[in-house]
């Protein structure tokens, strides 16, 4: 009986000190203003894509026809994304999009969540 009422008063004292936990939160969603260039020749070859817009995270990426490309950071308004020549291999319309990651939270939760933005159109002549 005094196993249970030890054990009855610590489950007690541990719920007077139990941690909550924060939901996370929506991160900041970066916009696309301008692509350039803002077309390429059908089988032409890579190039790099500078993406113009607003609220680029450090580690933003910008995605063509929903490939995640190799991205570098310029500035909150500016990255340059490699696309390879595979991806303008045939004429249309691509879609392009800039997702800024998320961020972790803290051991009682929060953080961010992942945003992408509008997606903004490449042709491919």
């Amino acid at each position: 009986m005094k196993r249970l009422a030890a054990l009855l008063f610590v489950a007690a004292i541990a719920g007077c000190y139990s941690k909550s936990t924060a939901p996370q939160t929506a991160g900041t969603a970066p916009t696309i203003s301008q692509l350039s260039p803002s077309s390429a020749t059908a089988n032409g070859p890579a190039f790099n894509l500078e993406v113009d817009g607003t609220n680029f995270a450090t580690q933003a990426v910008v995605a063509f026809n929903a490939t995640a490309e190799p991205t570098t950071f310029v500035n909150s308004g500016r990255l340059i994304a490699a696309i390879p020549a595979s991806a303008i291999a045939a004429s249309g319309t691509a879609s392009v999009t800039v997702t800024n990651p998320g961020t972790p939270g803290g051991p009682y939760g929060g953080g961010t969540s992942a945003v992408t933005s509008s997606p903004k159109s490449f042709t491919v002549n």
